[in-house]
């Protein structure tokens, strides 16, 4: 093979993937994607929303059990999730800026099941206002962010109902 058509052939694989790369987001199958939730945050699917229509009196409302609130100053939440944090956490800077327990007690899982750093997924949530699931996917682009959201998110409602029960 000559380097001429050694060349050519390297340039159509690069133009190949150039075209795949520019053209890509135009194939992409959007509603599977758009449904592609974890099932905690699907109420239903596209398809099924246009033809299940309801009258807003016949639907059901869905509800959650009411999880406890509890500031996340409360030393009894400080308690449970000292361990999650690293040895000699300051629990008072730790749950510092946060809104309520739920939301100190899911970083605090997340960065324990993740391994981001704690101070890391709090600054990014508290001051650049992330959600949670993405800072994970920020700092962990390589794991499934929303999993580990709604996994972080369970065990801190857990923790919370253990509190308070």
């Amino acid at each position: 093979m000559t380097f001429g058509k050694w060349a050519a052939l390297v340039a159509g694989f690069v133009g190949a993937m150039a075209l795949g790369v520019w053209i890509g987001p135009y194939l992409t199958n959007h509603e599977a994607i758009a449904t592609s939730t974890p099932s905690a945050y699907r109420t239903e699917s596209p398809t099924t929303a246009t033809k299940n229509r309801q009258p807003a009196s016949a639907k059901r409302v869905a509800t959650r059990a009411a999880t406890p609130v509890i500031a996340p100053s409360a030393t009894e939440l400080q308690a449970q999730l000292k361990p999650l944090l690293n040895k000699g956490a300051d629990m008072n800077l730790a749950s510092e800026g946060f809104r309520n327990g739920e939301q100190f007690a899911a970083v605090a899982h997340a960065a324990r099941n993740t391994e981001i750093p704690f101070m890391l997924l709090k600054h990014r949530v508290l001051d650049e206002g992330k959600t949670l699931a993405a800072a994970i996917r920020e700092s962990q682009p390589a794991i499934s962010a929303e999993t580990e959201a709604t996994r972080a998110v369970a065990e801190a409602r857990s923790d919370l109902a253990r509190l308070a029960g």
